[in-house]
């Protein structure tokens, strides 16, 4: 009996590894089924962030970018007291205000506030909801000024700081440059989808009227996206006291201030097409409104392409180029657009307007979308020297560099326009009141790309 009973017990072992071996394969798959889980969860919030990104720019955006509609409606069609001619800063302070407190909002929300993001961005969409209501009672042009030019751009830089400075996070090491990209052409679209709209709501209901009505679209469209954007956990201390304070020590690097001074001088140039071109095409080539219209939309189009394509040009692995060398592509570029084709634009030439159009909407409107590449530099640059540097608070302050840029470029159209009526440049467009504003254009656009000449430079000195 002993070997019989031996035998059962031989037996009985394959049977308990049997039975162990299935009870360790529900674990092993369930937690497989966990770590895939908690692999695709990053890349559905990152998919969510991206779309809420994407959506906001319509409320963000959809009043600065096409502001040139408002303008040439209130050149025929003047109630307001005031000059009429103060109403062309309108749109490149809207912009000027938003990229300035820019720098301000992003060091305030990078680290001691970084857990109230979304808070702050509901309260900039609840006031510049607020504002363009507000705006749409005016009597004066001052009130124009005041809730369309400041208080509804400081409400859409509340909205836009937080949520950019989240978006930087959540991409921090996945394609930063191509999320810009993607983000920027988004905007471009909200810019080439919203003239047609804004003009057939003017033309059917007057300005007040579409100001109410931009003033749902924007509540509508902005609170739903915002909470599709939560901050970074990395970025959220319980202890706001105890939050790493933010590194200055860029701003000993001579670099910082190469690129600075680079985007200041291209954006006083940017927001001057943006301002006059619909009522250059009317008054000057003498173009109906709808092909005015048309104008800004064609303006705004290629930068849909173009922000993709330039963020992909300073964050390509293949074909490598330096941030300057991306720069001065889109800078001088969109100079020789403005001085061949908008300069030499004459009455009823609206090819060539359609070309300036075109050229330079892409090659200026990408000039943003290199600022990937530029922190990029900037970041390798610290490395090197082993410093700590904030890439959402570098970022706050590139855009502040463009609303000096917005502001001093919207200043300075005034008087330039007012040159414009008492001295001719020359022939075709240079020879009109858009003279001096068209040349302006073209010298700040290929200053936006001195930061090679920088570099040349450097390279001379070493060698």
């Amino acid at each position: 009996m002993t070997p019989n009973q031996g035998i059962p017990r031989r037996d009985s072992l394959p049977l308990e590894r049997g039975e162990q071996e299935s009870h360790d394969t529900e674990p092993d798959a369930s937690n497989l089924n966990q770590t895939q889980s908690r692999q695709w969860e990053p890349k559905r919030k990152r998919a969510c962030i991206l779309v809420g990104s994407a959506v906001l720019q319509l409320p963000i955006w959809g009043f600065a970018m096409n502001y040139g509609v408002f303008q040439e409606y209130y050149s025929d069609n003047w109630t307001l007291q005031g000059s009429q001619d103060l109403t062309g800063i309108i749109g490149t302070t809207s912009n000027g205000v938003m990229y300035l407190s820019m720098p301000f909002l992003f060091a305030l929300f990078t680290k001691r506030w970084a857990h109230k993001r979304q808070t702050a961005a509901l309260c900039g969409a609840a006031l510049a909801s607020i504002s363009f209501l507000l705006s749409s009672f005016s009597s004066h042009v001052w009130h124009l000024i005041a809730t369309q030019g400041v208080m509804a751009a400081l409400g859409c830089a509340l909205i836009y700081s937080p949520i950019t400075l989240s978006l930087g996070e959540w991409f921090h090491t996945s394609n930063r440059a191509v999320a810009y990209g993607v983000v920027l052409s988004c905007k471009n679209i909200v810019g080439s989808a919203c003239p047609f709209l804004l003009r057939i709501l003017l033309d059917r209901y007057g300005f007040r009227t579409t100001l109410r009505i931009w003033t749902a679209i924007a509540a509508g469209t902005s609170i739903p996206a915002i909470f599709l954007i939560p901050p970074h956990p990395s970025s959220i201390s319980s202890d706001a006291h105890q939050a790493p304070r933010i590194p200055w020590y860029f701003l000993k690097h001579r670099t910082f201030y190469i690129y600075s001074v680079a985007i200041i001088l291209q954006s006083s140039g940017y927001g001057i097409p943006q301002t006059y071109l619909n009522t250059y095409a009317h008054e000057v080539t003498l173009l109906s409104q709808t092909s005015a219209t048309l104008l800004l939309t064609l303006f705004n189009i290629p930068g849909i392409v173009a922000s993709s394509f330039f963020g992909y040009l300073s964050d390509n692995k293949h074909f490598p180029l330096s941030a300057t060398t991306v720069t001065s592509i889109s800078a001088v570029s969109s100079a020789l657009s403005a001085f061949l084709l908008w300069g030499l634009a004459s009455q009823g030439s609206m090819t060539l307007l359609v070309l300036f159009s075109i050229t330079f909407g892409f090659f200026a409107g990408g000039y943003s979308a290199t600022w990937g590449g530029v922190i990029n530099e900037l970041e390798l640059e610290a490395a090197q020297r082993n410093e700590a540097i904030d890439m959402g608070m570098m970022y706050g302050l590139l855009n502040g560099a463009r609303g000096i840029g917005y502001v001093s470029g919207g200043l300075a159209g005034v008087p330039l326009l007012k040159a414009g009526r008492t001295r001719s440049l020359g022939i075709f467009g240079y020879g009109t009141t858009y003279g001096p504003l068209i040349i302006f254009t073209g010298l700040s656009s290929i200053f936006g790309g001195w930061g090679l000449l920088w570099k040349w430079k450097r390279l001379l000195h070493l060698t």
